[in-house]
């Protein structure tokens, strides 16, 4: 019962370890409060990561990057490439970018720079004094029609940019809440004002947007409303009125507000080169992001919830696979171009994607920051990895939540098992070893295919289940090994108690096993206890004692007696714990003892034997000290008698009878766990040595047939020792039985068979010569 408990509590304890981290699992998807173990979970992300940079995956040949750096402001601020530009420059230097980079054959171009509003006090470009210079950067973007423009948070490029441009890309860096840049939306939806509007939510403080409408401040203090139909039409003339439309020369009806959705740069990127149309792309929000080419070849990206996607870190810089030039060196050949100088000129970007971004640092733009390569580095290299993912079709996939969950529960139940079956140290090195084997698949999986197993909640319900069930086991085997030794304490010798409680297994339950069973006798205990009755009532009659005084008297003569017979009992239990034997229990004045269960005994006969031996010749030591004793008492009470005292009472001299036999038993625990438990044995044979001992008669030893082949068997010479006696019919036995005597002492001082008749059937005679 205690034991299929404990199993039940076992299974319990394993279910609810692995729900609680599968839980942990679902709060950590689900809400940012509980990110700490997003955050273990991004630090193992980070270590691949890093492991992968050793053992690089294919890369997109065409990609590249036009850097801006220091040398480059120093260089447009010299003059030498025919115009000098301070830190904030002119859009036309852009625009010469633009044209020598379609001269080289550019496939595309994506500008990691930000270009808002224009800026009409701009110096126009010195190749042409007749157009601005956001105009000479339009006209460029124009005749290439392959440039990508960035926007971030909201702040897209002007219109007039945003129209002539190919695109338009995100390049919104969205840390993670370790300030560690790891993944990237793969778009974002802006809300595009019609250039109205804008100029009055500049001039007015205190604008409001509703779902049809906006309100602009009063001069009296109330609002002015501007209807805004479904459509997001309005009627500009109130504009007019406001002062806000003076500079507008457009049509006198428009759209509050467009909606543009601006794809990642480097999704729009490598989108040019694919030949993909974005504005079809199939969006399953939670789930990925299903591109199409014109071409007929697909791509999916995998995102989570939130629209965003892990960046494959893998191009760095510095990486050797990337074509770099600095953005001055690009302008100076374009300078050279066009001035004729066209000997020793480069092309290294036919058919390149190029990405526009800085490396320069301690200005406005400096772009830094960490990634899971790098504590700090240039975040203008996302660009290019995440371009190289979609050319290649490489993402870095994730399980699902359900896979997630079933990974936790089939690591926490093999954890269980394990835990259970096993030995505390084997059991934790097994999961040891698995929970290595986990980490090693998820590194295999990640270099190779780019595939994102969770270790932290897998590998943590893994070890939270063994060390759970291992504290568990401890405590419950702690509390059964003081339930053991409750029970055995008492019954066996300390080495065989010892042995038990190391015991990996213990069959207590119930089982069928060879022992050797021993029952012993005190004789002449009845008559003891009533003679010591008899002259306990004599005194008490004689002294005319009071009815208290009686009482204690007798209570006084009975615990002598119990003393006396508890004296006698001892020896024997502690004979049989000598031989390693399992004391069974007491039955009045008898022992009852058996060798070979819990713990086996290959020569249980054998012990048992010898351990009624020296039980004998304890008792007969014990008679002899107490037949001295005795004597001593007769020279004290003849004294006592000249003074007129009572006599001491001589000490009772007992014998003692055994019965051993050997055989197939039932032995377990019998009792209840509510009550008590008593570790026997019964069955056929039992009874046999229970009517052996009867048999017995005074201070002998009577063995049965299996014990006698038992001792052939395994002590030959103590078996030579034993006489066979005549067979006797016992009770309960329909045949007479063969049974044997040991004797322990030379012969000459063996004792006579007790006076006392035994019945009949069951009188024990020697065979004859």
């Amino acid at each position: 019962m205690k034991i299929q408990s404990h199993k039940l509590v076992l299974v319990a304890l394993c279910f609810a370890v692995v729900t609680f981290v599968a839980l942990l699992q679902i709060l950590t998807r689900r809400y940012e409060r509980f990110d700490i173990f997003q955050r273990l979970e991004w630090m193992t992300y980070d270590w691949r990561v890093r492991l992968a940079t050793n053992y690089p995956g294919p890369c997109a040949p065409n990609l590249g990057f036009a850097f801006i750096n220091n040398e480059t402001i120093s260089e447009l601020l010299s003059g030498r490439l025919g115009y000098s530009a301070g830190l904030y420059w002119p859009r036309h230097v852009y625009g010469h970018l633009i044209q020598e980079l379609d001269n080289q054959g550019a496939e595309a171009v994506a500008f990691d720079v930000l270009l808002g509003e224009l800026r009409p006090d701009h110096p126009p470009s010195p190749d042409s004094k007749r157009e601005s210079s956001d105009e000479y950067f339009v006209r460029h973007l124009r005749k290439a029609g392959n440039v990508i423009l960035a926007a971030e948070k909201g702040l897209t490029p002007h219109d007039l940019f945003r129209t002539n441009a190919w695109a338009i890309g995100d390049i919104t860096a969205l840390r993670d809440s370790d300030g560690i840049l790891r993944r990237a939306k793969a778009y974002e939806d802006y809300v595009v004002l019609h250039p109205m509007l804008r100029e009055a939510l500049r001039k007015f403080d205190g604008c409001r947007f509703e779902t049809n409408r906006i309100l602009f401040p009063g001069s009296d203090g109330m609002p002015v409303e501007l209807p805004v139909a479904l459509d997001g039409s309005f009627d500009q003339g109130l504009l007019y009125e406001l002062g806000t439309g003076r500079h507008w020369r457009g049509p006198p009806q428009g759209r509050a507000f467009t909606r543009v959705r601006a794809w990642d740069l480097g999704l729009a990127l490598a989108a040019k080169h694919l030949k993909i149309d974005l504005s079809t792309a199939v969006v399953e929000p939670g789930k990925q992001i299903l591109l199409r080419a014109a071409t007929g070849r697909e791509r999916v990206i995998p995102i989570d919830e939130e629209g965003r996607f892990y960046i494959d870190w893998s191009l760095t810089y510095s990486d050797s696979r990337l074509t770099r030039e600095s953005f001055h060196s690009l302008l100076d050949q374009g300078h050279r171009r066009q001035s004729g100088q066209t000997n020793g000129l480069e092309n290294l970007w036919r058919g390149k994607l190029v990405v526009v971004g800085s490396v320069a640092s301690g200005n406005d733009l400096t772009d830094l920051g960490a990634t899971p390569l790098e504590k700090e580095t240039f975040l203008t290299s996302r660009s290019w990895n995440v371009a190289n993912s979609l050319i290649l079709g490489r993402f870095i996939q994730r399980p699902s939540l359900a896979f997630e969950l079933f990974l936790i529960l089939g690591l926490g139940l093999i954890s269980g098992i394990l835990t259970w079956n096993l030995r505390a140290l084997f059991a934790a090195l097994y999961v040891l070893l698995l929970g290595a084997a986990y980490v090693g698949a998820g590194l295999y999986l990640y270099v190779q295919v780019r595939y994102c197993l969770p270790l932290v909640l897998p590998c943590g319900g893994l070890f939270l289940a063994n060390f759970t069930l291992v504290t568990y086991r401890a405590v419950f085997e702690q509390k059964e090994r003081h339930r053991i030794r409750g029970i055995f304490a008492k019954m066996v010798s300390p080495n065989v108690a010892q042995e038990l409680l190391q015991a990996e297994r213990l069959s207590l339950g119930g089982a069928r096993r060879e022992v050797t069973v021993f029952f012993s006798d005190m004789r002449g205990f009845t008559e003891m206890s009533d003679e010591s009755h008899a002259q306990a009532e004599d005194y008490v009659q004689r002294q005319r004692l009071s009815a208290a005084d009686a009482e204690a008297q007798f209570d006084a003569t009975a615990q002598e007696v119990l003393r006396t017979v508890n004296l006698y009992l001892g020896l024997i239990a502690d004979t049989v714990k000598q031989h390693e034997g399992t004391l069974d229990k007491y039955i009045g004045d008898c022992v009852m003892a058996f060798w070979g269960a819990p713990t086996p005994n290959a020569k249980h006969a054998v012990a048992c034997v010898r351990a009624a031996i020296d039980a004998q010749k304890a008792i007969e030591t014990l008679n002899q000290s107490r037949a001295a004793e005795n004597r001593q008492r007769e020279a004290i009470n003849r004294q006592r008698l000249s003074e007129g005292q009572e006599p001491l009472p001589p000490l009772k001299l007992l014998s003692m009878g055994s019965g051993i036999n050997t055989g197939i038993v039932t032995v377990g625990l019998m009792g209840s766990e509510q009550h008590t438990f008593n570790y026997t044995v019964f069955g056929r044979e039992v009874n046999l040595a229970a009517r052996l001992e009867g048999l017995s008669g005074h201070g002998r030893i009577l063995i049965g047939e299996g014990t006698y082949q038992a001792l052939r068997r395994h002590s030959p010479e103590l078996a030579a020792t034993c006489q066979e006696l005549a067979p006797a019919t016992v009770k309960g036995f329909r045949s007479p039985v063969r049974i044997y005597e040991v004797p322990w002492r030379p012969a000459r001082t063996l004792p006579l068979p007790s006076s006392a008749p035994a019945p009949v059937e069951d009188q024990a005679r020697p065979l004859a010569a």
